[in-house]
């Protein structure tokens, strides 16, 4: 369960914002979408392989 904590003059909207930030950060609705479709093992491993390469190079044309 999520709980906000809301200060006296704290608008809606910033308790709203708040709310929203710690919801992302459980990772919920992320989960929820990686379980809508079964992707086998070996396509996971490729995906973390091409992205791993692709921040390597991003990295690597920085310096």
């Amino acid at each position: 369960m999520i709980i906000v904590n809301v200060k006296e003059n704290e608008s809606l909207d910033k308790a709203i914002k708040k709310y929203k930030k710690k919801f992302e950060k459980t990772g919920v609705v992320r989960e929820l979408r990686e379980r809508q479709a079964f992707t086998k093992p070996s396509i996971k491993r490729r995906m973390q392989i091409i992205k791993a390469t692709y921040k390597q190079s991003l990295q690597s044309l920085e310096d």
